[in-house]
């Protein structure tokens, strides 16, 4: 049985979700499912906008199936060949040899070393072509690494319509609801747009932003992922926190706290520090255990906040582990533009510390401040003025003096 939304005049929603996947890309948790989009437009000539994951294939070819009611399948535009996006091509091009496939030429390229061929035969476009399929004439946008080498986006001048590959997608199933203004975006769904973003796009900024500076000579009313819920409202909401994320600005000035801690001890320091931080007026403040924190939330939280502390016990006279991999994760995505503080633990050969500011001074434009805390086994009396004197630091730089 069918399942489908319309989203505009002769354009439909033909994807679906998934449930059933634990890890996205094996990697991510998924605690609340993920959507494949996939879209078709019904003009002189039917197009479809790119194709789901195979775990949900069935699904997805009884909705294109039901939306063409017997028409022939003309078109399949592929913005994007991931085979969480692509993997239902050649199914579909069984089901309808006839459709000719619009791509890159580096789509074209990927398409053949995933074994897929192409009845109809490939129309590669480039920057700035144009394809008219009767009322409807769209235009395909380059997007190299957002965030894979072939991928394009294309907009289209009837509706305003942008299908905008991996940009502007986001964890969780849909569930029924299509857009974005049909839920509770920024408490119930961004939390998990900005996760997806940061983990799957986020070292690559730079692409991100060329790509929004191409898409703002556009009259877009309408943004279609391919994953997450479609935006035709208050875009300049989305279009903001992409503006962020891809200049490696902070959302919010804040604090994460992620500690690594064998015993306890060290987890102790954190705490106390929090403690303080709250006494001093800090509201924007998150505290993780890196060893219990799947890193993507991890790496989600430190791109919306604006300085972050380490807290970290020696273990064979280096960083502990999951510490170690939190920094090589927030190195391979980029992250830069942040504040850092140290908390340091060792009952001998304390080394944390040490190792910690250098691989943040191998980062770009991450400031480490003086004040850090240096502990030997657990934290004491003694160490209280240290505590203190990190927890005013952050206060003042986040603007906070009612003290």
């Amino acid at each position: 049985m069918d399942c489908v939304r319309k989203v505009a005049d002769n354009l439909y929603w033909v994807g679906a979700n998934d449930h059933r996947l634990a890890l996205f890309e094996n990697i991510h948790p998924l605690t609340c499912g993920i959507s494949y989009n996939s879209y078709l437009l019904l003009d002189e000539k039917t197009v479809l906008f790119d194709t789901a994951d195979w775990s949900v294939g069935r699904q997805f070819l009884e909705n294109v199936t039901a939306v063409l009611a017997g028409k022939p399948l003309d078109y399949l535009v592929i913005n994007h060949v991931e085979p969480d996006h692509a993997a239902s091509v050649g199914e579909v091009l069984r089901h309808w040899p006839q459709a000719k496939v619009i791509t890159s030429p580096k789509a074209a390229q990927l398409l053949a070393q995933f074994g897929f061929s192409v009845p109809a035969g490939i129309d590669t476009v480039h920057e700035g072509d144009k394809r008219c399929f009767g009322q409807h004439t769209v235009t395909f946008l380059s997007a190299p690494m957002v965030h894979w080498p072939e991928v394009m986006v294309t907009y289209d001048f009837t509706n305003g319509a942008l299908f905008s590959a991996d940009a502007f997608g986001s964890f969780k199933a849909l569930d029924g609801k299509l857009f974005s203004d049909e839920m509770d975006f920024e408490h119930e769904w961004l939390a998990e747009a900005r996760r997806y973003y940061t983990n799957i796009v986020g070292k690559y900024g730079t692409q991100v932003q060329s790509l929004l500076k191409k898409v703002s000579k556009f009259d877009v009313k309408m943004i279609c992922p391919l994953h997450g819920p479609v935006w035709r409202k208050n875009l300049s909401f989305f279009l903001d926190k992409y503006s962020h994320w891809a200049a490696y600005e902070p959302e919010e000035r804040g604090v994460v706290i992620v500690y690594g801690s064998m015993y306890g001890n060290t987890e102790s320091a954190a705490q106390i520090l929090a403690a303080k931080l709250a006494d001093r007026g800090v509201r924007n403040m998150d505290v993780f255990d890196v060893s219990s924190t799947h890193v993507s939330y991890l790496i989600a939280d430190v791109f919306r906040y604006s300085h972050l502390v380490l807290a970290s016990v020696t273990y064979n006279l280096g960083i502990f582990p999951p510490m170690k991999y939190f920094l090589e994760d927030m190195k391979a995505l980029n992250l830069q533009n942040r504040t850092c503080a140290v908390i340091e633990n060792g009952s001998w050969a304390c080394r944390s510390g040490t190792l910690i500011r250098e691989a943040l001074g191998s980062m770009k434009n991450m400031r480490v401040l003086p004040q850090g805390v240096s502990l030997v086994s657990r934290m004491n009396q003694k160490d209280i003025p240290d505590m203190d004197s990190l927890a005013d630091t952050l206060a003042a730089e986040l603007g906070i003096t009612n003290q």
